[in-house]
């Protein structure tokens, strides 16, 4: 994991690394300041190291004031409407599909909220990123975004009955980035497997 951190540092990101998920919520935690705006992209990590539910309770308490698109109950047009406010939030908060080896970013998306806050608008973007999520090339990145990543997203998506032909229909907007000159975006890599 060293030269892969030490690519991503190359590549104008800031890395925190970390054991356990319990640490990485620790650390992500240290960015979500009082009275801030805090964005959203699909996580599964970012919910299995407890920091959906710590951003909830924030929330809740007028700490932060949370986009949260995934809240029950809301209408599509909420939903809309506060995925387009997590797009100029102080700090987002989401994960990776895969990291290439040399320090790449690789995502996809079916609506794009995420890709699109991952290369501009929130102020701070912090990203939740197991150790099963790093690939060995670029190659290897994209193959994952299709075959595991897309594949566990649909099948997430039935079983909260939203059903897709296939795979691909999740993958209409992919993104590489390779670098980010402003250190906008933190990885937290986490020494556990976390999310697909």
């Amino acid at each position: 994991m060293t030269n892969l951190i030490s690519n991503l540092e190359k590549n104008g990101f800031e890395v925190v690394s970390v054991a356990t998920k319990e640490e990485a919520l620790e650390v992500a935690k240290k960015f979500v300041k009082e009275g801030e705006s805090v964005g959203l992209g699909g996580s599964t990590s970012v919910s299995e190291c407890g920091l959906l539910a710590w951003l909830v309770g924030a929330g809740r308490e007028g700490r932060v004031e949370l986009f949260n698109q995934y809240e029950e109950g809301i209408t599509k047009d909420e939903d809309a409407r506060r995925r387009r406010m997590g797009l100029v939030s102080d700090v987002y908060f989401c994960s990776t599909n895969a990291v290439s080896g040399e320090g790449w970013l690789v995502n996809a998306d079916g609506s794009g909220n995420r890709v699109a806050a991952l290369n501009f608008g929130p102020k701070k973007v912090v990203l939740v990123v197991g150790k099963n999520k790093i690939c060995g090339s670029l190659e290897e990145a994209v193959e994952r975004v299709k075959s595991v990543a897309a594949v566990k997203n649909m099948e997430r998506f039935a079983k909260k009955g939203v059903k897709f032909a296939c795979a691909d229909e999740l993958v209409k907007k992919i993104s590489v980035i390779k670098g980010d000159v402003s250190g906008r975006i933190c990885v937290i890599l986490v020494d556990d497997e976390l999310g697909f």
